[in-house]
């Protein structure tokens, strides 16, 4: 009894300074979440907890990694992996945490397109994403560079290349990114800080916007409903809660976000200690080689769709780098390229969900040909990803307006 006695007397303390009341209903009880949603609203929950897993396990690695040319490959491979007690549990977290996190974001992004979420007055919530996106691509590809293995070096080598084919500055870009002329000890140091840096402060804060964003128009849901949450919201607390079409977002919808969560993590830890190879690409135990060319450089699998594009224009390395723009910058505009501003769900939509279903099959097919080599025997994959290549900027740039345009024009006649 004291004990509670105790733990009141605190959260009053508390409450008095912080309002921490207030805040709880804020940010939990009055909350609200539309009750017809799925499984698949929770990922975002199942987002931030892995970015969690990658920045508590970021800080155990950073304890022991030395962010130089001569000694990253032996403090990864060597001390953490083999020297420290536990170390190998902590790199395979961090790596299979990495990969299941993008994978958790083309599920949260395509959830979005399928269900309308990124139209009518959630542009702000949409344009955030794709930057927590474009971020999580760039911490993703300094980390990859971290380790120093012979894959690191080498896609490090190529993508800082990309640059030098920008007008004017592509050179002289190269340089100051590279901070020499070729990836190397410079190269390495600039990654790390933003790595362990400017890239997790800048998730964090576009995190922020994402969430407060998010606050205004509300959460979407399965059918596009407009929901007048104030109204739904005193319906649930003072008369019917079966029949409001909302709910709190803790407990009801949280327990359904732990629930999706254990399973999630349940295929985490099964990943960590019996499958992590998918995440750590074996090329990447060999040490950093400048004079061993890979015969087959390739990036990350969630890269790999868009290394397609670049890699599929292969008549012109100029062409090639405004498409791999284009293909990287387009999701922003979705919003806009969707001429139809109703929000609806693409089952309800018969011209666009074809289009959103070939937009899937597409970018699959690019991340299973970005990883075949483009010569010997697999010679023929080039004119299969020059295929899918434009077969992605037509699908984007012109029969999403097209097909969103006839529907809406349809359906006023």
């Amino acid at each position: 009894m004291a004990q509670i006695e105790k733990a009141n007397s605190l959260g009053e303390w508390l409450d008095q300074r912080l309002k921490t009341r207030a805040l709880m209903k804020v940010l939990l009880t009055e909350y609200w979440i539309p009750k017809k949603i799925n499984f698949l609203w929770s990922f975002g929950m199942v987002l931030v907890t892995l970015f969690v897993v990658l920045i508590v396990t970021g800080i155990f690695l950073l304890m022991y990694y030395k962010p130089d040319a001569g000694l990253a490959f032996f403090s990864v491979n060597y001390t953490i992996m083999q020297e420290v007690a536990y170390g190998w549990v902590f790199r395979h977290m961090h790596a299979v945490a990495a990969s299941l996190i993008f994978l958790f974001i083309y599920i949260h992004m395509f959830t979005g397109i399928y269900y309308g979420s990124f139209k009518s007055g959630r542009e702000v919530i949409w344009i955030t994403g794709m930057l927590l996106f474009v971020l999580f691509s760039a911490a993703g590809f300094s980390g990859y560079m971290l380790p120093w293995g012979q894959m690191s070096y080498w896609a490090a080598t190529v993508i800082t290349g990309l640059f030098e084919k920008i007008p004017l500055i592509g050179p002289d870009l190269v340089f100051w990114i590279r901070g020499d002329y070729i990836v190397g000890d410079a190269t390495l140091t600039r990654f790390f800080m933003l790595h362990v840096f400017l890239f997790p402060l800048a998730i964090i804060l576009i995190v922020a916007i994402h969430f407060f964003a998010l606050r205004t128009p509300h959460v979407n849901n399965e059918d596009g409903e407009e929901i007048d949450f104030e109204a739904e919201a005193v319906k649930y607390i003072v008369s019917d809660k079966k029949k409001s079409k909302v709910m709190p977002f803790w407990p009801k919808f949280m327990a359904e976000d732990i629930f999706v969560m254990s399973v999630v993590f349940t295929i985490f830890f099964f990943l960590v200690f019996f499958g992590y190879s998918f995440a750590m690409d074996p090329i990447n135990f060999l040490p950093a080689d400048y004079t061993a060319t890979p015969s087959h450089i390739y990036p990350e699998w969630y890269f790999l769709w868009s290394y397609e594009v670049l890699r599929g224009i292969h008549f012109s390395s100029s062409l090639g780098l405004i498409a791999f723009t284009i293909a990287n910058a387009i999701f922003f505009l979705l919003p806009w390229l969707d001429r139809d501003k109703r929000v609806r769900p693409m089952h309800e939509r018969p011209l666009v969900k074809i289009w959103f279903w070939s937009l899937v099959a597409v970018m699959i097919g690019l991340t299973i040909f970005g990883k075949l080599p483009a010569d010997g025997g697999f010679a023929w994959t080039v004119h299969i990803g020059l295929l899918l290549s434009i077969l992605f900027l037509v699908l984007t740039l012109v029969v999403l307006p097209l097909a969103s345009y006839m529907e809406r024009k349809k359906e006023e006649l």
